[in-house]
């Protein structure tokens, strides 16, 4: 058995719209292991949404993926809907951004939470509803069994978002995707859903990839991070590597627009200048090219590939921070 749970290998993820085809994902790959936390950053636009799609096999029409998706050492990219059903649920789990959207409002939660315990474990409606009382119990949600009887409308954006992770955990996956888990929630119930999937993360000994456009969110709650910009990936290491010795250009730009404590009350914010390129017409050369200050001619031609910068840490830039000589190698 590997310890590559998930391997994506130059996968690209491209969608027809009036405007032309929008790309993406355009030639990502990345792995992830088993029982890790993977952290997936960058700002609103940057395919990190579409890539957590595509590997779900969740993309809307007018849509193509190539590239290859192994998971388990199966490509899922060669499989049908019928086939994928069989993984949703008792290998590979999603948590949405919006449980609002995501539950059905006119069904009670616990069968929400039964229907695929019962589908993909083939146990009685009681031992279903058993486990899913435990499972309510595991996530935090009060009074477990008055809600099992309620509909989603009757709960909170924080309950509902427990209930949510209470139905990906149902069948015991072995990938757990949280895309924007606490987008609509207030700060102290954040913390709160971010630290309870961290905590049944690693008492499951499951894998989790945690996507946000906030870095604060996966700072100390994943063991790698990958920074997304432009639908491919700008950097990828351990998470305190990426926080503390960010490489490249973007990343570094992120960490200095973020907020602090120490900020100045009335100081203005640090921005990141300009905007992300189309994503139907990307330039030629490194996408964040436009934005950088230490772009030079050869980023505005070139594609830079990803190379190693350390152990574990590996950056897509022709001009990285912090090098020192001899770092790079090529992977």
């Amino acid at each position: 058995m590997t310890a590559e749970l998930l391997e994506v290998t130059d996968l690209h993820a491209y969608i027809g719209s009036p405007k032309g085809v929008v790309r993406a994902v355009d030639g990502v790959s990345f792995d992830l292991r088993r029982g890790e936390a993977l952290g997936v950053v960058g700002e609103s636009g940057s395919g990190k949404s579409v890539m957590a799609r595509a590997i779900m096999g969740l993309m809307p029409a007018r849509s193509d993926r190539t590239g290859e998706i192994l998971f388990k050492g199966r490509d899922l990219l060669g499989l049908s809907r019928k086939e994928l059903q069989e993984i949703w649920g008792p290998q590979i789990a999603m948590v949405f951004q919006d449980p609002g959207r995501s539950l059905n409002p006119v069904v009670r939660i616990e069968r929400q939470l039964t229907e695929g315990m019962r589908r993909h474990l083939g146990i009685s409606r009681s031992e279903a509803n058993t486990r899913a009382l435990d499972l309510l119990k595991e996530v935090g949600v009060p009074d477990p069994e008055q809600r099992l009887r309620a509909y989603p409308h009757e709960l909170s954006g924080g309950m509902r978002q427990r209930v949510m992770i209470a139905v990906a955990l149902a069948c015991e996956p072995d990938l757990l995707i949280a895309d924007e888990p606490t987008t609509a929630l207030d700060v102290t119930i954040q913390r709160q859903v971010l630290d309870l999937l961290r905590r049944v993360q690693t008492e499951r000994g499951m894998s989790l990839m945690l996507i946000s456009h906030d870095l604060h969110v996966v700072a100390g709650r994943t063991d790698r991070t990958a920074v997304m910009y432009a639908g491919r990936l700008a950097e990828i290491g351990e998470s305190h590597e990426v926080f503390e010795d960010p490489r490249h250009r973007y990343t570094s730009a992120l960490l200095g627009a973020t907020p602090s404590i120490e900020h100045a009350r009335h100081a203005p914010l640090n921005v990141i200048s300009g905007s992300l390129p189309s994503p139907t017409d990307p330039p030629p050369g490194c996408r964040f090219a436009p934005r950088c200050a230490a772009a030079s001619e050869a980023c505005d031609s070139a594609q830079p590939a990803m190379l190693g910068v350390g152990v574990d840490h590996a950056v897509a830039c022709l001009n990285p921070t912090n090098m020192r000589e001899g770092e790079l190698v090529g992977r």
